[in-house]
């Protein structure tokens, strides 16, 4: 499709070029394996190349006022809603995702990029008392230079903008590395739709490779001063150990697994909803999705029923028809990991209410109960349509076993009473949690991130400005300081 090959380059410096390195990232459509582009990957020159054009551009830029910034936001968002059905069709073929996700996708991320077009306006200096007479004190909030956005292939519009839009709102510039299995609406996409909208050259620029032809040449330059990425925490660990010694800031979201917990007095039918939704959407490829439900022993039997019932339903296939709820795994490695992963459980000993197909990279929804206490699986990240129902009795288990992971990003809880439910939260080791709601969750102004190996740091909001600015503390003496010699 030409609008894939049209973005399949390195974009370095507002130009699109060919990638230096020895091999080509081929493009797939997960659904139906058809190539959507191939890509030269970028070699360590082209990184050394893009941080260097973004270090040169980002100085005039810190100095240009936010109100001059604030227009360049202002045609993004108009553009992203221009060209709003090529950019969701363009997501349901890259990633494998349905419609109803992709647009999802889309909406959140004009969300995000109206709150940049605030964001640019949003810091804000200091004048502190001194105890020093005659001394003022100066804070000044400043653009930290150069950021790197790696990003993943689950949300790669959003998570990618998420960063990108407000990095550069607040004086920054920006080197991508986009997940090699989107390439284009994780990377070329993003370029170009800051080229439309104005973006100076070299302010924004794109390298897409991986680390078997650049190793750690991304994380350990010299130019940007904070890494952002999202993925798993195994790579997370090692951007995290290469950050620090060379003394950058990380800002990680890394893997979940998360629990929903169905208390004594929920909403059944409302439970299972919310249930459905945060296991299933993007065939549960995603971090935040629950990967378990703990269910109160007295409502166990009544929302394993509905619940079975309803995932039963679900309908796999073809993302791009409007009628699947189920598309693809993102590649044959997830599907034959994620098939491994339920026959070792059965294994185990548990049982299968539901147990779903693999044809290709379409995983039909399983549904998996009685698996033993000390199974390794209760512990991991299950990134795919495979749900594992947990029963309990009485809230103080229930805290158990929710804090009894490694992880600890989302979660929700479900419950007749909020305060209730305000109160058990509090016991969850988490970073977020949700009353009567899902577990997947995203908002411009509300701190993002997670607890544990799910992650350091947060974004959104305030936390966006923490994330991405830096405090320089200038003194005034108006007077004459008496020096001791």
């Amino acid at each position: 499709m030409s609008f894939f090959a049209d973005l399949a380059h390195q974009f370095i410096d507002g130009e699109w070029r060919a990638g230096s390195g020895s091999w080509d990232i081929i493009d797939f459509n997960p659904y139906d394996q058809e190539k959507l582009a191939s890509v030269t990957v970028a070699g360590v020159d082209q990184v050394d190349e893009a941080y260097r054009a973004a270090e040169r551009a980002q100085r005039d830029w810190a100095a240009t006022s936010p109100y001059t910034r604030r227009p360049v936001f202002e045609r993004l968002l108009r553009i992203i809603e221009e060209r709003e059905d090529e950019i969701v069709e363009a997501l349901v073929l890259e990633l494998g995702g349905t419609r109803a996700k992709a647009g999802y996708e889309v909406r959140l991320t004009k969300e995000f990029v109206r709150e940049a077009i605030q964001l640019a306006l949003r810091p804000e200096g200091h004048i502190l008392p001194s105890p020093v007479d005659g001394k003022e004190n100066r804070v000044y909030r400043r653009p930290v230079g150069v950021i790197g956005v790696i990003s993943p292939f689950n949300f790669p519009f959003l998570i990618t903008m998420k960063s990108v839009a407000p990095a550069l709102a607040l004086g920054n510039a920006v080197v991508i590395k986009p997940n090699q299995n989107t390439p284009i609406v994780g990377g070329g996409l993003i370029a170009a739709l800051f080229r439309d909208a104005g973006l100076p050259a070299g302010l924004l620029n794109v390298v897409i490779t991986d680390i078997a032809e650049v190793g750690d040449a991304l994380i350990a330059h010299p130019v940007p001063k904070v890494i952002s990425f999202a993925g798993s925490d195994k790579v997370g660990r090692h951007i995290a150990a290469v950050s620090a010694g060379h003394f950058k800031r990380v800002i990680l979201e890394l893997s979940g697994n998360s629990a929903l917990i169905v208390l004594d007095d929920a909403d059944i039918d409302y439970a299972v909803d919310a249930a459905v939704f945060s296991r299933f959407i993007y065939q549960g490829q995603v971090c935040t999705a629950a990967n378990r439900v703990l269910l109160d022993r007295s409502v166990e039997a009544e929302f394993t029923e509905k619940f079975v019932a309803r995932v039963a339903a679900l309908r796999t296939g073809d993302p791009r028809d409007p009628r699947t709820q189920i598309g693809p795994l993102i590649n044959s490695f997830q599907a034959e990991a994620l098939t491994a992963l339920v026959d070792r459980a059965l294994a185990e000993g548990a049982t299968a209410l539901l147990r779903g197909r693999t044809h290709g990279n379409l995983v039909e929804p399983s549904v998996l109960t009685g698996l033993p206490a000390d199974s390794g699986i209760h512990l991991q990240e299950i990134f795919g349509p495979v749900v594992v129902l947990v029963p309990f009795d009485g809230e103080d288990e229930a805290v158990r076993l929710a804090n009894d992971s490694p992880y600890g990003l989302s979660g929700a809880v479900h419950t007749g009473n909020v305060e209730r439910g305000a109160r058990f939260a509090q016991r969850i080791e988490t970073g977020m949690i949700h009353i009567n709601d899902g577990t997947v969750q995203d908002e411009p102004l509300v701190a993002f991130g997670g607890e544990k190996y799910s992650g350091l740091g947060r974004l959104n909001g305030e936390s966006t400005v923490e994330a991405f600015t830096t405090q320089k503390w200038v003194s005034i003496q108006h007077g004459r300081t008496e020096f001791p010699f």
